[in-house]
């Protein structure tokens, strides 16, 4: 790469999803996640492997770096959280004495662990932006906007949970804003934790539970819980919550309010568990939707730009487009704390630099967010002659004929292409594919390759420009898998009249449509609309699955199982292949098998 330009990293780090992002001139050169080095999930360290592999991909030393932006302000979330302990003292002793050690540490050093992180090389500026600056920063700046509302939700950042404002050229400003411990993300997480999910990592398993409930108790938690103005604006009870000082997200009053203590994460998911899901999900939905009407009424723009961890509720997302509070929505596919390494680095090249800002109308910057690593058929093979697979080289010309074929035969396809993804979805470089066309393929994925609860649902990713004949999308489209529309009524297929009355155990595994297993219960599905010029080859396979179905469509879901980030390496996912039921592993031009080659179609079969 041509070392001229300016070069600018942008950090997040220690406190979820750590990650690193790099720009020369304002254009998007590498992200990643730490996680995918680290194999920890959710890892919240200091991003030294990704910041490394961002200085690589841009072909320059740390001395060359011009000025490194952090995402948040560290001194100012002390003081948050100082204030917050102080106000509640003395309880919360213990949740203070647990913090402050890491803190001290290292939470307050970030200049430190910068300089550690680039072997004590660079010696130039240093930028913090707000958290929500650099949320703001990475939904408008990579937008094809030139103009736009901005909304920003997620936990808490310095103090801000909550903020809207423009967008304008090279410049965003935010305007409003709501205050910890008043928290969308925060409410919407207490929830996971007492449904027995992870906090920061179970969220989406609540989303993909909330269908199969009814919102029985939505009226009660806008009663008792949280105060839901006309703006979007709200208001917690705090006597429901206990993340302000303690160590848990809930209190004992939030337990007798639904008459039961948290779930373990080890029993049975019940139709109780569906229905208080879809009633916080119903919620969700109704403070964004709001939010989005008020925003759009006192900005007057017809463009909207999310980012922050609550814009990763595709469900939500999925109600704004289609209300049609907006004209135009765009979603930072990072949209939680990782894509806040990208806006820090944006933000400064932008807002403090002041350089013009180029927009291609229709196009987004963000490269279709495959922004990570990639490896090369030599570099695949070297590993390939030493792990003792099976495999073949296969020519483009017959790969994606012979994956397609594959599929369409019901075996389950690992996909591993190009450039890693950045940000929590598979789109397609980082993928497991499989036929949505099977009644089975959902239970089949969930139960054997991703070992996860059985209720989750999977996404479909179909040709951009067939998406209309499978849902309901408008002319909104969806390259980053963050919007859930509804199936065509045509594709769907009558289960009888009571089937919203029917427990959720009943409701597992319906056959709801002629693409089953990308059919949520509630007739809808996460879309990824796919076009050639944001990812060739997984356009070119979707292509040749059409040639072999008749249906430009494939089940595609994260190349990982349970509890583990998305793969990033060719050993990585030979790992994950070994250890699951999938039947075929696609290593760029390599196919790699298990036992039985005949399992897939052999190369001298396949017709050109």
């Amino acid at each position: 790469m041509d070392k001229k330009g300016q070069f600018i990293l942008g950090v997040s780090s220690f406190f979820h999803d750590s990650a690193a992002a790099i720009i020369k001139d304002g254009e998007i050169i590498a992200a990643a996640q730490e996680e995918r080095f680290t194999r920890k999930k959710n890892d919240s360290s200091f991003p030294v492997n990704a910041i490394s592999y961002c200085l690589q991909a841009a072909g320059i030393t740390a001395k060359e770096l011009d000025s490194v932006a952090y995402f948040e302000k560290p001194l100012l979330k002390f003081e948050r959280l100082l204030s917050s302990y102080m106000h509640e003292a003395p309880r919360g002793l213990s949740s203070f004495l647990k913090a402050m050690p890491l803190w001290l540490n290292k939470k307050l050093h970030v200049e430190r662990e910068i300089d550690r992180a680039l072997n004590h090389q660079f010696d130039g500026p240093i930028t913090y932006c707000s958290h929500h600056q650099s949320h703001a920063a990475s939904a408008f700046f990579p937008s094809p906007f030139k103009d736009s509302a901005i909304i920003t939700f997620d936990g808490v950042g310095e103090w801000s949970t909550t903020t809207w404002g423009v967008g304008l050229e090279n410049k965003i400003s935010l305007e409003k804003e709501i205050r910890f411990p008043h928290s969308l993300g925060l409410l919407y997480s207490a929830f996971t934790y007492y449904l027995g999910f992870k906090v920061n990592e179970g969220e989406y398993k609540l989303m993909g539970l909330a269908p199969y409930g009814k919102p029985r108790y939505a009226n009660q938690i806008l009663e008792e819980i949280v105060e839901v103005k006309n703006d979007g604006s709200f208001l917690l009870n705090l006597e429901y919550f206990d993340f302000v000082s303690g160590l848990e997200m809930t209190s004992k009053k939030f337990h007798e309010l639904f008459g039961r203590p948290p779930r373990s994460p080890n029993t049975e998911v019940t139709q109780w568990d569906a229905d208080l899901a879809a009633s916080i999900q119903k919620v969700t939905e109704n403070i964004m939707l709001n939010m989005a009407q008020h925003v759009k009424k006192e900005t007057g723009h017809n463009n909207l730009c999310l980012a922050g961890g609550v814009a990763l509720n595709c469900v939500g997302n999925g109600k704004i487009v289609q209300n049609k509070v907006f004209e135009n929505v765009w979603i930072q596919p990072a949209a939680g704390d990782a894509g806040g390494a990208l806006g820090a680095a944006l933000f400064s090249w932008y807002q403090i630099l002041n350089q013009p800002r180029t927009i291609t109308p229709g196009r987004d910057s963000q490269i279709g967010s495959l922004l990570g690593p990639s490896y090369s058929n030599e570099n695949i093979q070297t590993f390939l002659k030493t792990s003792g697979a099976s495999f073949d080289f296969v020519d483009d010309d017959k790969l994606f004929i012979m994956i397609a074929e594959a599929i369409s035969k019901g075996q389950v396809v690992g996909f591993f292409q190009g450039r890693m993804e950045f940000g929590p979805r598979a789109l397609g470089s980082r993928s497991i594919l499989g036929d949505p066309r099977s009644s089975s393929m959902q239970k089949q994925l969930n139960l054997k390759i991703k070992f996860r609860e059985s209720f989750r649902p999977f996404a479909p990713s179909c040709l951009a420009e067939d998406a209309d004949q499978f849902f309901d999308l408008g002319d909104t489209p969806s390259p980053y898998m963050l919007l859930v529309a509804p199936v065509k009524k045509e594709r769907r297929l009558s289960v009888g009249p009571d089937d919203s009355e029917r427990p959720m155990a009943e409701q597992l595994n319906e056959r709801r449509s002629d693409i089953p297993a990308v059919t949520h219960v509630d007739y809808t599905a996460r879309v990824q609309t796919v076009s050639p010029e944001t990812h060739p080859r997984f356009y070119r396979l979707l292509q040749a699955i059409k040639e072999a179905t008749g249906e430009g469509i494939v089940i595609n879901t994260s190349f990982n199982v349970r509890d583990e980030p998305i793969v990033m390496t060719p050993q990585d996912a030979f790992r994950c292949f070994m250890a699951t039921d999938m039947d075929i592993l696609v290593l760029e031009n390599y196919i790699c098998y298990k036992d039985n080659k005949d399992q897939a179609s052999s190369v001298d079969d396949v017709q050109t």
